[in-house]
């Protein structure tokens, strides 16, 4: 590792969004991705839609990291008594969708202290405007007014030390996540240009369903809101809830015409349903030639049959109770050595001692080496 840092460039760079013509690294491959998830409850189609299906497309292509992030799930109300098992949930929930620990690494955030070292390092140079303008931070603290907290308002710093502390340069997100990359994108530019090139520049890579709205067709879906589908639900639970689920306000009765561009359960059709299925229940639709019934009981057999490899995954997975740890403590020990070397170079770039200056080790090698010069005494003089 270089001592030298490398000088800025004489001009700070603009740097563009995630993927835009303007940015000068759009065209650049991707050479590694990461992504995170909050154990926040049960996974849902929601979940699987917005970002498992791309991730376990993704495992196939890149050299993959995907992390538990229950450093971000401090910044919610929580019960510490139930943390361990959401984290055990959400885990085997990625591994009943199919993500598989031999071509991706998964691990949880806590277990690295790089994360909240670098993310220390990275406050210090994070303008408070930026931070701002976080719209994300404004839709919580309007979800939580009891809770706002100084880590939900610092919560995109974190996160981007989550990407940069193992250089990755692909993130997978929902359109809702974009601006964080942004923002990762603003703070890794400014830390380039004070420090030298120390980050690769990060992009965003949109899901193919950047956004899903929940049962009640209003808001995403969400399990703390009580509008979703789970991954583990069984073929009855989810024509329990889309039966009843909200579709076109103009189809009132059996006979009323609907438009199914504004009913979120034809929204579901989109991702579960052939396009043939999805021509057939438009034009039904339209001309009333089949009630909301008997397109919701089509989506919700599509749905299942998504689900049906899930639950039996979920079964086997079950079965071997070590399967998460053994996984877990796998990518612990991958990436701790990683965001190491990384939070060396860091410090390097920074002048701050590295972890092994002042190790009790290498203070005894000094001590014993003839040629190491002695500390003054307190009096000034060259001390006994």
């Amino acid at each position: 590792m270089s001592s030298t840092t490398p000088e800025p460039r004489a001009t700070e760079p603009k740097t563009a969004g995630p993927g835009s013509p303007e940015s000068d690294d759009a065209q650049a491959p991707i050479t590694s991705v990461f992504s995170g998830m909050q154990p926040s409850g049960e996974l849902h189609i929601g979940n699987y839609l917005g970002a498992l299906k791309t991730w376990v497309q993704l495992q196939e292509r890149y050299p993959c990291i995907f992390c538990v992030v229950d450093l971000h799930a401090l910044t919610q109300p929580f019960e510490p008594r139930e943390m361990p098992g959401r984290i055990r949930d959400m885990v085997i929930g990625w591994l009943s969708a199919g993500l598989d620990p031999d071509r991706c690494t998964m691990f949880v955030q806590s277990t690295v202290a790089e994360h909240a070292e670098l993310a220390w390092v990275l406050n210090t140079i994070t303008p408070m405007g930026l931070l701002e303008r976080m719209t994300q931070f404004k839709d919580k603290s309007k979800r939580q007014p009891e809770n706002i907290n100084v880590g939900l308002f610092d919560y995109p710093v974190l996160q981007a030390a989550d990407i940069v502390v193992y250089r990755a340069d692909g993130v997978p997100v929902g359109e809702d996540q974009v601006q964080h990359v942004e923002f990762t994108r603003d703070v890794v530019g400014k830390f380039n240009y004070r420090f030298g090139e120390t980050f690769p520049m990060p992009r965003a890579r949109l899901s193919q369903a950047p956004r899903v709205m929940g049962l009640d067709g209003e808001r995403k879906m969400s399990k703390s809101l009580g509008n979703q589908i789970g991954l583990n639900d069984s073929p009855e639970e989810v024509w329990n809830k889309i039966a009843p689920a909200k579709t076109d306000i103009r189809r009132k009765r059996r006979t009323d015409p609907g438009v199914p561009e504004e009913c979120n359960i034809f929204s579901y059709h989109r991702f579960f349903s052939s396009s043939e299925q999805q021509a057939w229940a438009a034009e039904g639709c339209r001309t009333a030639g089949i009630g909301c019934r008997e397109c919701k009981r089509l989506v919700a057999d599509n749905i299942n049959a998504v689900l049906a490899p899930m639950r039996e995954r979920r079964a086997a997975i079950e079965r071997r109770p070590r399967l998460v740890d053994e996984t877990l403590a796998a990518g612990t020990a991958k990436l701790r050595p990683l965001a190491r070397e990384t939070m060396e170079l860091v410090r390097e770039r920074l002048g701050l001692p590295t972890a092994e200056r002042y190790q009790p080790s290498a203070c005894r090698s000094r001590s014993t080496d003839p040629t190491a010069s002695s500390p003054p005494s307190p009096s000034g003089g060259t001390g006994r």
